[in-house]
């Protein structure tokens, strides 16, 4: 899982080095060419875009060197953490949900990620298999069963 995230973060990272370093540069240059930069929008645009990939450059950096000081062995073998893929069963409806813990800008919810610092994903560290969870949500209050844990360790996160 990682590992994936690793190579998803490096080639964003390599797209907007290539936007920031080639085609803004350009999309400026054409826009300087136009004349009269006070009223020029492609200018403004690009002098925005290129504020926003700057930025964007420097958070995918900081979740790099994030990902870099990881300690795989810090993270539990039987329970609940980083990279878990967990089953578990509402005990009111008997019905089953899968959840895979991951960080906050790798949600997929479509997939059925959730963070670690979300409400589930915070009930859910730490716990292993046949734990209870109570998870007190705005509206109710559910009860949960862990039945399946497949740890980052056990390759959890497609």
């Amino acid at each position: 899982m990682i590992s994936e995230m690793r190579e998803k973060l490096g080639k964003e990272i390599e797209a907007l080095t290539y936007e920031l370093n080639i085609t803004l540069p350009r999309a400026i240059a054409t826009a300087v060419e136009m004349g009269d930069l006070r009223e020029n929008s492609e200018y403004k645009a690009a002098l925005e875009r290129q504020q926003f990939v700057q930025a964007r450059l420097g958070q995918l950096r900081q979740r790099l060197s994030k990902l870099a000081q990881i300690d795989l062995t810090q993270i539990p073998t039987d329970k609940c953490g980083l990279g878990s893929r967990v089953v578990v069963e509402d005990q009111q409806t008997k019905s089953t949900e899968t959840y895979s813990l991951v960080f906050g800008d790798s949600v997929e919810f479509e997939e059925g990620h959730v963070s670690m610092g979300s409400p589930i994903g915070r009930a859910l560290v730490g716990k292993g298999v046949g734990d209870d969870i109570i998870l007190k949500l705005p509206a109710m209050t559910r009860r949960l069963r862990i039945v399946e844990l497949v740890t980052i360790h056990q390759g959890a996160v497609e």
